[in-house]
């Protein structure tokens, strides 16, 4: 029957189509009411066939081809005799108090993750400002615990990235990411990057026995967090921040000597991966480096670390490592005595890769999607919103 077919699609769960009126040419209203013959007192659960009156009421429900949709329900008030009260029936698909349908909260979710800005939202569905914002995060926080519902990932990844300036201190203030590496997504959203704040922002989330591998940049806290909340956990030192850890002095060297010029492509040679560069490109550092012996020394040890990682095996590695280390200690530049501090206090966490091969460039990734996150919104002002917003558009 085509009247059974427009009740199926258009109109909600147990409810029957009485007629349609229209008040605008833009509005249409569908009366409807419920076709049940009985409801459960939500109080103390009896089963109620006595109604004890009727009451009208109008739910707004998601658009049809541009044309706003209101729903004019017939409501029945059961009469429960244990309670000696009367309840109104419950309509599926209608939280209680409210007067707009789920649909048109899931297509106001929809508008938003789609439409270039929140205005067009606010003309398409006839709706406020104020509506729109409270929806927007409602839904997100329904989806959100709708899609991360699960203990911890056996391997993990942890970093930092600012989140905003704090006016007041003058400080900046971080949120750290942890990304879930089986399934290639953000696992959740921390804000501050201290041991405190991480416990007890994670400490809810079951199985901190699954996790075996933790890969983080070489920051105290981070490990400091992983060794006291992941008690059968690897920590592994992320790659690309132990070969760069001879980058500032790198830098800060060559432009005593050369100055500041981003012109200057000498500056761009150095920090490359020499066994990368083309054979006079090569020749051409090395020459460049002869008058410059500290910044020669400097750079050696940096191409060192590069051939380091090319070792394969934690048994060599480590080897090499003591060896290197060990080198290190004749020298008298205060960068290279710095760099060995550095690589005796994370000599696990460095060989560690060796053995899993694990690096934190999916983390970083998620941290770029981060920073883009909050350029579209201009910045936030309440972390709950940011998290939202972030860890659903990577859902």
């Amino acid at each position: 029957m085509p009247i059974d077919n427009l009740t199926y699609s258009l109109l909600l769960p147990e409810l029957k189509f009485i007629e349609l009126t229209y008040s605008h040419r833009r509005f249409s209203n569908y009366h409807v009411k419920k076709i049940s013959k009985c409801e459960v007192c939500p109080k103390c659960a009896t089963l109620s066939y006595s109604v004890y009156d009727h009451r009208k009421i109008t739910v707004k429900d998601a658009p049809v081809r541009d044309t706003l949709i209101f729903l004019v329900i017939r409501k029945r008030r059961f009469w429960c005799k244990p309670c000696e009260k009367p309840f109104t029936e419950p309509v599926p698909g209608i939280t209680k108090a409210h007067r707009t349908t789920q649909r048109l909260k899931r297509a106001i979710l929809w508008a938003c993750n789609n439409f270039v800005d929140l205005e067009r939202v606010q003309r398409t569905y006839q709706v406020s400002a104020g509506y729109v914002f409270k929806t927007l995060y409602n839904q997100l926080e329904i989806e959100l615990k709708r899609t991360i519902n699960y203990p911890w990932p056996p391997t993990i990844g942890i970093d930092e990235h600012s989140f905003r300036r704090n006016k007041k201190f003058g400080f900046t203030e971080y949120a750290s990411l942890i990304v879930d590496y089986k399934n290639k997504r953000p696992f959740e959203l921390v804000e501050g990057k201290t041991v405190p704040a991480l416990e007890q922002a994670l400490v809810h989330i079951k199985g901190r026995e699954n996790v075996s591998s933790v890969i983080l940049d070489m920051c105290d806290a981070f490990r400091g967090f992983a060794k006291g909340f992941f008690p059968n956990a690897r920590i592994v030192a992320d790659k690309f921040h132990v070969l760069r850890l001879l980058t500032p002095a790198l830098n800060r060297r060559r432009k005593e000597i050369a100055g500041d010029r981003r012109k200057n492509p000498i500056g761009r040679l150095l920090l490359k991966n020499g066994y990368q560069l083309e054979y006079f490109k090569r020749k051409i550092v090395w020459l460049w480096l002869e008058d410059h012996q500290e910044l020669k020394e400097i750079y050696s040890w940096k191409e060192q670390m590069h051939l380091f990682y090319r070792i394969k095996g934690i048994d060599r590695a480590a080897k090499a490592l003591t060896a290197m280390t060990d080198e290190m200690a004749k020298t008298e530049i205060k960068e290279i005595k710095t760099l060995r501090k550095t690589l005796m206090k994370w000599r696990d966490e460095i060989l560690a890769y060796f053995d899993t091969g694990l690096t934190n460039g999916r983390t970083e990734g998620f941290n770029n999607l981060a920073k883009l996150v909050q350029r579209r919104a201009f910045g936030y002002k309440s972390f709950r919103n940011y998290r939202l917003r972030f860890l659903n558009a990577c859902a």
